[in-house]
């Protein structure tokens, strides 16, 4: 049935072979492995981070994984890089998209079948005219997963928190109207959801129907939760910076009706893995507080997974 994991970039403290060992050592089935580039200077809130060298995968390195992978009884869900590939600034659209392309033939020789990523957004433009930016952009980035054979799963976040992300955000993909231009613009089967429930909680959406909808493009599923606050809501709007009025938490912590969505991946036969990605403030103090947030998360979960 389902196989549970965690996204990596919550160990950014450590190597490759510890990650992959404390997988194995506390039940876990896979790992959202980060292939951030080693020399990257991103200092966004859980970015940056390198736990595979996509751009160094020697055969040497390539066995070393692969035999670390088997000895913890763990595999890789994914290689995640999530930068902003739409960023209007001059040079960093393509750096992004190039190593994305290299984050995808890296999971191609490692037989990793998923690669996630953002679509990134010019957060200064509509929707409208980053849909018509993403036409010219994103053909040539599926051409290369269909080429090495490789799912490319986008994330629903629409990467606004904080004030330098107002005020569109910088991921395009933030809602199924958005999904459906993006799959009829790239109608190829490779392309589809990382799907992330807590994104559409503060944005007062259904976390449940896109399951249903979208069965067909769910390539990878991100477990986070998010706890809205009404009485902040009703003192700064909609208009204000969404942090303003709720938070992201652990999940069973949150908002997100897990046993509904728990259902809703059972009833469209959904096999993939699902990954808890850990963006809980209150658990970052000490290496203990993460330790116990990616546990506390595993155990909540293990009620759905048998």
């Amino acid at each position: 049935m389902l196989k549970l994991g965690f996204n990596s970039a919550i160990l950014a403290d450590f190597g490759f072979e510890h990650v992959v060992s404390f997988a194995g050592n506390h039940g876990f089935s896979c790992v959202e492995m980060m292939c951030w580039p080693s020399d990257n200077a991103d200092s966004r809130r859980y970015a940056g981070v390198t736990h595979i060298d996509v751009n160094n995968l020697t055969d040497k390195r390539i066995s070393e994984i692969k035999f670390a992978l088997k000895e913890a009884g763990v595999f890789i869900s994914a290689l995640g890089y999530y930068p902003n590939p739409l960023d209007p600034a001059p040079g960093r659209s393509d750096f992004y998209l190039e190593h994305i392309k290299q984050v995808i033939k890296g999971a191609a020789k490692l037989g990793i079948p998923v690669v996630t990523t953002f679509i990134g957004r010019d957060q200064t433009k509509t929707i409208k005219d980053n849909l018509r930016i993403f036409a010219d952009v994103w053909p040539a980035i599926i051409k290369v997963a269909e080429e090495q054979n490789v799912k490319v799963a986008i994330e629903n976040c629409p990467m606004f928190f904080t004030d330098d992300e107002w005020p569109g955000g910088k991921n395009l993909a933030i809602s199924p109207a958005v999904w459906d231009r993006m799959f009829e613009i790239i109608p190829s089967p490779i392309f589809g959801l990382n799907y992330d429930p807590s994104h559409m909680i503060w944005q007062m959406m259904d976390e449940i129907r896109p399951i249903y909808a979208y069965r067909d493009r769910l390539h990878h599923v991100h477990l986070k939760d998010a706890k809205l606050y009404p009485e902040k809501l009703d003192r700064v709007g909609i208009m204000a910076n969404p942090l303003e009025y709720h938070s992201p938490k652990l999940p069973g912590l949150g908002d997100v009706n897990w046993r509904g969505f728990f259902g809703a991946l059972t009833d469209v036969r959904y096999r993939g893995p699902v990954v808890i990605e850990v963006e809980d403030k209150a658990y970052e103090a000490s290496v203990d507080d993460v330790t116990s947030a990616i546990l506390t998360s595993r155990n909540y979960l293990r009620q759905f997974l048998g």
